[in-house]
């Protein structure tokens, strides 16, 4: 049978683009209902009129502690929820399209762990913030790295895609006990509790510096992955298959993971180990929008966005305590996934 440019349609074309618009107007809607949620209350009107002023340069004498809280802390928080959620889930849907398998989340070959050591690691040496982030980021990268290329030399006999998998959960179960090897030699009363906080995530510490550790790599990582993803569709075929259509399968699958590798690091350098999200919602995202990953990339990036902005609200204003976000999207993430896995099986 052959197949088309677009890929599968299950979708029909003429709903792609509402259920995409949609997501958009939600999205922008929980940007704006955030801005006034936290335990510093302020109105629609002081959020109106703050961003009046700060946009049009209006002068209104000294800097308010609304002002501060605004424009210092949740904003800026706000943002970096739209961000590390989006590319979680972004990353993997790149990820289950890459390995076309509907389990495969971004920690698969070791992203998540690797930042997570790294993190770990730069806590337990009394390291500052900026190298902690960095840190986080290059060992999530590394352990990506490891993988590829332990997984690259085993596939050259075996099948490539396993190989990956496989030690994938290797090279994750190496840096998983790595982590608990910083716990255990951690300092018990000051930075075991640093590490263990760190690593349930959180998005009370981000301000406008670390936008940019947020934005360049998720921009640098989501634009090939948008410009591609009609692409990622063929990776259902065999290479030899999607060879014949002019498509160079082993780059393809390269790009895309280094691609969704560069957003999962930055994020988890960032907030911390955040789960289920790069699991979940690509499961969502293709009950409303189908398979076809032209919309269901885009789809699943303004879903987990809009996601992650809802779970940090309800974070941050539940309860006197800011509870991690890494918790709840574990509390959510489990029921609904075994949700899915009962409703496929009904199918």
């Amino acid at each position: 049978m052959a197949v088309e440019k677009g890929g599968p349609a299950a979708a029909p074309r003429r709903r792609t683009v509402p259920v995409l618009a949609g997501l958009g107007l939600a999205l922008l809607l929980g940007m704006i209902l955030s801005l006034l949620v936290g335990r510093y209350a302020i109105t629609p009107r002081e959020a109106g009129l703050l961003l009046w002023e700060r946009l049009f340069q209006v002068p209104s004498g000294p800097e308010s502690s609304a002002a501060r809280v605004f424009f210092n802390l949740r904003l800026p928080r706000i943002f970096a929820a739209c961000i590390v959620g989006g590319g979680l889930a972004l990353s993997g849907c790149a990820y289950q399209g890459v390995f076309q398998n509907p389990m495969v989340s971004p920690d698969i070959l070791g992203a998540t762990a690797g930042a997570g050591f790294g993190a770990a690691l730069a806590l337990l040496l009394s390291l500052d913030s900026a190298l902690v982030q960095l840190m986080s980021f290059l060992f999530g990268l590394g352990a990506v790295a490891v993988t590829m290329g332990i997984g690259t030399a085993i596939g050259a006999r075996y099948n490539k895609t396993l190989s990956l998998v496989l030690t994938g959960m290797v090279v994750a179960a190496l840096f998983q006990a790595g982590i608990s090897l910083t716990k255990y030699a951690a300092d018990p009363y000051s930075k075991l509790p640093a590490i263990t906080f760190w690593l349930l995530g959180s998005l009370s510490s981000v301000t406008s510096d670390h936008l940019p550790v947020l934005g360049i790599p998720f921009l640098v990582g989501a634009m090939p992955l948008l410009a591609l993803r009609w692409r990622v569709n063929l990776l259902s075929l065999s290479d030899e298959e999607a060879l014949s259509m002019g498509v160079n399968v082993t780059a393809l699958r390269g790009t895309v993971i280094l691609c969704a590798t560069l957003i999962t690091s930055s994020a988890v350098a960032v907030a911390g180990i955040i789960g289920w999200v790069g699991l979940i919602i690509p499961h969502m995202a293709r009950m409303l929008l189908g398979p076809d990953y032209k919309a269901l990339l885009p789809g699943s990036a303004l879903m987990g966005a809009l996601y992650l902005l809802l779970v940090d609200d309800v974070a941050r204003g539940s309860m006197a305590m800011e509870i991690p976000i890494g918790i709840i999207t574990a509390v959510i993430g489990a029921p609904v996934f075994l949700f899915l896995i009962y409703r496929g099986s009904r199918s």
